[in-house]
C-alpha cells in the first residue's frame, strides 16, 4: 500500500472513533435523560445546539483524539494481538472518560453524572471493541487476496531467523512477502541452503540491493558480538532509506525476561524486565492495598488492644516485635508483628541452631522453646501478622507477595533464581500460605513465589486472599 492510500485509511479510522464519541455521547445523553423523564427522544433530537456547547465538544473530541494516539491506536497491529488491542482501547476510553469527568466538573456539567460516565464508557469501549473485531478480518482478507502487503527482508541465516520466516509465511492474513535473507557465508549456511529459501545478498551488497528493491521492512537476527559491525551499518541504511528495521529483543538468550523500548533525553533504550509494567494493575494493587488495610486496622482496634493486653500480661517485654527484613528490589525495611517470642529471642537462635527442621536457609523448629503461651496460640490463629497491616499501609509491603524475609535468611541463599523473588514488593501472605505453609520445603517455597510472580494478576491476588481467610480458620500449617 502506498503512502496517500495509508494515510487515506488512517485519517478514515480517526473519523470513525470520532463518529464513535459522538454515539456514545449522544446515546447515553438519551438514556439518562429518558431514565430520569427529563427529555423524550423527540425532544433530545429537536434540541438546539448553543455556539458554547459545540465549543465544549469540540474540546472533548481534540481530547479523544489525542489519548487514542498517545495510546498507540493508530500505529499499525499486523504483529499485535487480538488482546493487547482491546488493552489499549479500554485503556484510552477509561482515560478519556475520567477527563471527561474532570472537564463536566470544572465546566459544571449537571448532565454528566456517575450514571452517564459509566454508559459513555460502556457504549464507547463496546463500539469501539467491535469495529476492530469487524476491521481485522477484514484487512486479513484483503492481505490474503495479495493486496496491502510488506515486503519484508530478513538480515541473519541463523535458525532464530528461519524460524521467525516461518512464523510470518505460516500466516498470511499479516499481508507479509518474504523478499529473501542476507548473509555471509559461514559453516551453518549449508543448513540454510536446505529451507528453500533465497539468499538475495551478502551483507557488503546490503546498500545497492536496498537501493534496487521494493523493502518495507527489514527484521534483523544476527549474533551481537561477532557481527556488531554488519548490525550497525544495516540499522544506519534502515534509518536512511526510513525503513522500518525489527530485531530480536532476545538477544541474550533471556528466558524469562521481556523487553521494551524507552527513550531519556532522546536516546534510544531497549530496557528488560521480569514483572509487569503495565501501570494501571499496579496502581490498582496499590489503592487495594491501602482501602483494605485502612479498614481492617480500623476494624480490628479492638483485637490490638486485648492482644496487646495477653501479651503484657502473659509475658515481660513490648507488645510489638520488630526486625530487619528484605524488601523490594532488596531495600531493608523494619517489619511489625505481635511479640510471640521471649525478648531474647533473637540471642538465642545460635543454641538452636543444630535443631532447625525445615530445609534450606531459613529457620524453623515445631517446639521452640522461645515462644511464649499466647505466641502460641497468636501463631497459631496467624493474630501476631495483623501488625504488618502498618507495613502495607506504609508502602513497605502489600497485601499478597512472597512473604519478607529476615537478613539471616537472605544471607542463606545459594542460587541467585531464588533472589528473583525480591524484585516485587513482599507481602503478607502469598501461594506458599495457602499450599501447606512450614510443611513445603525451601526450595519449592521459592518456586511459588516465582509462579505467582510469573501468573500475577488481580483476580489472582483476590484468589489468595480468599484462600489465606480458609488456611487461617482450618490453621493449616501454621508454626
Amino acid at each position: 500500500m502506498n503512502e496517500a492510500k495509508r494515510r487515506f485509511l488512517l485519517t478514515g479510522m480517526k473519523l470513525f472513533d470520532l463518529s464513535i464519541l459522538i454515539v456514545s455521547f449522544g446515546l447515553s445523553t438519551l438514556t439518562v435523560g429518558q431514565s430520569q423523564r427529563a427529555v423524550s427522544l423527540e425532544q433530545f433530537l429537536s434540541m438546539r445546539v448553543k455556539l458554547s456547547n459545540c465549543i465544549e465538544f469540540a474540546g472533548v473530541a481534540l481530547l479523544w483524539y489525542a489519548i487514542f494516539s498517545l495510546c498507540g491506536l493508530y500505529k499499525s497491529k499486523r504483529l499485535s494481538a487480538r488482546r493487547v488491542e482491546n488493552f489499549e482501547l479500554l485503556t484510552a476510553t477509561a482515560l478519556a472518560t475520567g477527563l471527561l469527568a474532570l472537564l463536566a466538573e470544572l465546566i459544571r456539567i449537571s448532565l454528566i453524572t456517575p450514571y452517564f460516565l459509566v454508559l459513555f464508557w460502556a457504549i464507547s469501549s463496546l463500539l469501539c471493541m467491535s469495529s476492530r473485531l469487524v476491521l481485522r478480518p477484514v484487512l486479513a482478507a484483503v492481505r490474503k487476496r495479495g493486496r496491502n502487503l510488506r515486503h519484508m527482508l530478513i538480515l541473519g541465516t541463523n535458525p532464530r531467523a528461519i524460524e521467525f520466516a516461518h512464523k510470518i509465511l505460516q500466516k498470511p492474513e499479516l499481508g507479509y512477502r518474504l523478499v529473501g535473507f542476507v548473509d555471509d557465508d559461514w559453516p551453518g549456511l549449508s543448513e540454510f541452503q536446505q529451507t528453500g529459501f533465497p539468499l538475495v545478498s551478502d551483507h557488503s551488497g546490503l546498500p545497492e540491493f536496498l537501493r534496487r528493491n521494493v523493502v518495507d521492512e527489514v527484521a534483523m537476527f544476527l549474533p551481537l558480538r561477532s557481527f556488531y559491525q554488519n548490525s550497525f551499518g544495516a540499522a544506519a541504511l534502515c534509518e536512511q532509506h526510513g525503513i522500518i528495521m525489527r530485531f530480536d529483543g532476545d538477544i541474550f538468550g533471556l528466558k524469562k525476561s521481556r523487553s521494551t523500548p524507552d527513550e531519556f533525553e532522546g536516546d534510544q533504550h531497549e530496557a528488560t524486565y521480569t514483572r509487569g509494567r503495565d501501570w494501571w494493575p499496579l496502581i490498582a494493587k496499590r489503592i487495594l492495598d491501602i482501602a483494605f488495610s485502612a479498614t481492617l486496622l480500623l476494624l480490628l482496634i479492638p483485637v490490638f488492644v486485648a492482644v496487646a493486653l495477653l501479651i503484657k500480661l502473659s509475658s515481660p517485654g513490648p507488645v510489638f516485635f520488630l526486625q530487619e527484613r528484605m524488601g523490594l528490589n532488596k531495600r531493608r525495611f523494619r517489619i511489625l508483628k505481635f511479640r510471640t517470642m521471649l525478648p531474647n529471642a533473637e540471642k538465642m537462635l545460635a543454641e538452636l541452631e543444630g535443631q532447625n527442621e525445615v530445609s534450606g536457609p531459613v529457620f524453623k523448629i515445631r517446639k521452640d522453646p522461645r515462644i511464649t503461651p499466647i505466641g502460641k496460640a497468636l501463631r497459631r490463629t496467624s493474630i501476631d501478622e495483623l501488625p504488618q497491616l502498618i507495613n502495607v499501609l506504609k508502602g513497605d509491603m502489600s497485601l499478597v507477595g512472597p512473604r519478607p524475609l529476615p537478613v539471616r535468611d537472605y544471607e542463606g541463599f545459594n542460587e541467585d533464581w531464588q533472589r528473583r523473588r525480591f524484585s516485587v514488593r513482599p507481602g503478607i501472605t502469598c501461594l506458599w500460605q495457602v499450599s501447606g505453609r512450614s510443611s513445603i520445603p525451601f526450595e519449592q517455597w521459592m518456586k511459588l513465589d516465582l509462579k505467582y510472580m510469573d501468573e500475577w494478576s488481580l483476580w489472582l491476588d483476590f484468589k489468595i486472599l480468599a484462600l489465606t481467610v480458609s488456611a487461617v480458620l482450618r490453621g493449616s500449617g501454621a508454626a
